[in-house]
């Protein structure tokens, strides 16, 4: 027999960004915890709202599973005597587990008992599982009420906990269960809108079995289930941006935080004076989207509208009333961003850059400034090592200068998002060119997780530059980020250079790009310098190493091919390479015999190097022919090394069969181990394979 659970914890508003992970949790805890007390269940489903976080079980069995088990008691020689007959070591044992001494069973020279569990009744086991989960509930913050010890994201309201019909007792900061939850705020069933000073427990009502909850949310204006909210609300906006006469322009990130932010979801349209519109689209949809959570509306072609839709957490009513109020609140908005607008554009972006002398970028690095100076430098050097034009020197040169002017500007001090993007839209009101225009903005990406990578030359060196300056300084400082501590973000920056040279497919030197940035910050002392290289290649192969994991790459593939990893874009070829060729029939075989190499040559001090003039075995001349052959057509993709390499399997297991490397004549020794070393460089120049685990 099998019946539905619900549990619903009622509270005040939780903040939107925590109710997915707060969701996700609750589901993940409550499937394992159920697991553990052997509870059968099926669909474990987990619904929210910002006032709410439910948790529906499906056919959860009314009965503990049994268990049996078996456990080890004293030899058997110990627990019979001559006649047969327990001995008190025996019964000692059986009484401990609960069994006769007759039950007793002799297997492998011991006795054992075989223990059996009975099943608990599911109401009883609930009534100490149900709180337990939600105090194990991992919180991104929490806080405290009245004078209770339990601490939880916001305070509790009310609990809801049925099994089918039947309550589940218990109680959690002085909230006691029951089956009573509550509508939404100012909707009540059969009643005109509650004024917002109405009382909550206006909107209570009783839930008569845990099938019922989703239905009777929904008589009480509540959508709990998210992923129908968030369809309605998409639905919505598209539906009323397409009445209007335009296209909605959703992201998923304010759709979610929409999602968690409204219960009962109704989209309304309001309008703005065209008289905005003649500044840059980013300065109006900023104040729009990211500081009042509106949607901008555009025409088929993508220009902006005079519109934007919003969505009201009630119904229908006084549409009229609440439409006038989000245009008044968005009104002034726009009003500042246009007056710090019209007070920018007094200057050119390139007068902006004399206050940055103003701004400190760290404490010990300098200014805002300076830093600009040193982008400049090092956009330089980056650019010569990756083969750029003249002309795009000579922009990374301009951009770099005034990559920062924007940070003292009106609008940027207002709208912090808007950083690097006015400085694209001032640089080109200044007439600028382009690509200095794109770079500026390029040079911040990818600023969130998913963003776009920068997609111009230009702007992927000035990007390479500001990031690793970044890392450089604010390492010369001790502050490597640990733990979850990462303030200045340098894991998402660090991540961002892996992301663009891969993708971009730009091959330069990791030790060289920290080289040249602790130049400009003047690290001359050798032992700081080696630190330092070590500190960010350890840091930047971190990154790497996340990268293959997401790409599906095997962890000792991972392992095996970053022992070097000072160009990423290689790193990312040689694992792709390492997989292909681990897949074929003879990887097994091939890989042992690389091993065999490098167990040998790294024990040897010696230099890479052989006289084939001292072979005498046939075996020896053998493998040292088809090495000389292989460096004089050595490939140059790591696919085709690979394959060149791996014919020198048979040579190899045939120099191991017939050869004693460690003669006792010392430049035979040395000659073959040279040998040895030569071939452990080549096929280590691509993995070490010392670390790839045979499948």
């Amino acid at each position: 027999m099998s019946r539905n659970l619900l549990l619903e914890i009622g509270t005040e508003e939780i903040p939107a960004h925590a109710m997915p992970g707060l969701l996700k949790d609750l589901e993940e805890k409550a499937e394992k915890g159920l697991k553990d007390l052997r509870l059968t269940c099926g669909q474990v489903k987990t619904m929210g709202t910002p006032r709410r976080l439910a948790l529906l079980v499906e056919d959860l069995a009314e009965k503990q599973e049994e268990r049996e088990s078996s456990r080890r008691g004293p030899a058997a020689a110990a627990a019979f005597d001559a006649d047969g007959n327990p001995t008190k070591a025996a019964q000692g044992f059986a009484r401990g587990q609960k069994v006769e001494s007759q039950e007793l069973i002799v297997k492998d020279g011991y006795v054992y008992a075989v223990v059996r569990e009975k099943g608990e009744e599911t109401t009883t086991l609930l009534a100490k599982f149900l709180p337990e989960l939600i105090g194990s509930l991992s919180l991104p913050n929490s806080m405290r009420w009245a004078d209770y010890d339990f601490r939880f994201i916001r305070p509790i309201r009310w609990l809801a906990a049925l099994f089918g019909e039947e309550v589940i007792p218990f109680e959690l900061a002085a909230v006691k269960s029951g089956r009573t939850s509550r509508g939404h705020r100012f909707l009540t069933v059969g009643k005109p809108p509650v004024p917002a000073t109405g009382s909550d427990h206006e909107h209570a009502f009783e839930i008569a079995k845990a099938e019922d909850y989703e239905a009777a949310l929904a008589e009480h204006f509540v959508i709990v289930d998210q992923e129908k909210r968030k369809a309605e609300i998409r639905k919505q906006i598209e539906a009323v941006a397409a009445n209007n006469g335009g296209q909605a322009e959703i992201t998923e990130e304010l759709l979610e935080e929409v999602l968690y932010l409204v219960e009962y979801p109704t989209a309304l349209c309001g309008k703005f004076d065209e008289e905005y519109l003649k500044l840059p689209p980013e300065a109006v949809i900023t104040p729009m989207r990211d500081h009042q959570r509106y949607f901008p509306v555009k025409t088929a072609e993508g220009k902006l509208m005079p519109l934007f839709i919003t969505v009201r957490n009630g119904g229908k009513e006084f549409l009229e009333t609440v439409t006038e109020g989000n245009e008044r609140v968005l009104k002034a908005r726009l009003e500042d961003a246009k007056f710090f607008f019209d007070e920018d554009r007094q200057k050119k972006l390139e007068e902006h850059r004399e206050k940055l002398k103003t701004v400190v970028f760290q404490e010990g690095l300098g200014t805002v400034y300076e830093k600009t100076e040193r982008l400049k430098t090092l956009a330089g050097k980056i650019a010569d090592a990756l083969g750029a034009t003249a002309e795009d020197k000579a922009d990374n040169e301009r951009a770099a200068l005034l990559a920062k002017a924007d940070l003292v500007t009106g609008m940027v001090t207002e709208f912090t998002e808007l950083q690097g993007t006015m400085g694209r839209d001032y640089a080109r009101l200044d007439g600028e060119k382009e690509s200095v225009a794109i770079a500026i903005d390029e040079h911040y990406r990818p600023r969130f997780a998913g963003d776009k990578q920068p997609g111009t030359m230009v702007g992927r060196i000035l990007s390479l530059a500001d990031k690793i300056d970044n890392i450089v300084g604010t390492f010369s400082r001790g502050k490597i980020p640990s733990g979850s501590q990462d303030p200045f973000a340098l894991r998402r920056q660090a991540l961002g250079i892996v992301n663009m040279l891969t993708e971009a497919k730009l091959s330069i030197s990791l030790k060289e790009l920290t080289a040249w940035a602790m130049d400009l910050y003047g690290i001359t002392d050798e032992t700081a310098r080696a630190k330092m290289q070590q500190d960010v290649a350890d840091f930047m192969k971190l990154r790497l190493k996340n990268l293959l994991e997401g790409q599906g790459i095997r962890y000792d593939v991972s392992d095996a091919v970053l022992v070097e990893a000072d160009d990423c874009y290689a790193v990312t070829l040689r694992a792709a390479a390492l997989t292909e060729f681990l897949s074929r029939e003879d990887g097994a075989q091939v890989t042992q015999a690389f091993v065999r190499v490098a167990n040998l040559a790294r024990k040897y001090e010696g230099a890479a190097t052989f006289d084939a003039d001292i072979f005498a075995l046939p075996a020896e001349k053998t493998l040292g022919e088809a090495v000389t052959q292989y460096e004089q057509t050595e490939p140059a993709d790591y696919a085709a090394k690979l394959r060149e390499l791996g014919k020198l399997t048979a040579p190899i297991n045939g120099f191991f069969d017939a050869v004693m490397v460690m003669d006792k004549n010392e430049k035979i020794r040395q000659n073959r181990l040279g040998l040895l070393k030569v071939i452990d460089g080549a096929v280590g120049s691509i993995a070490d394979f010392t670390k790839v685990v045979l499948q």
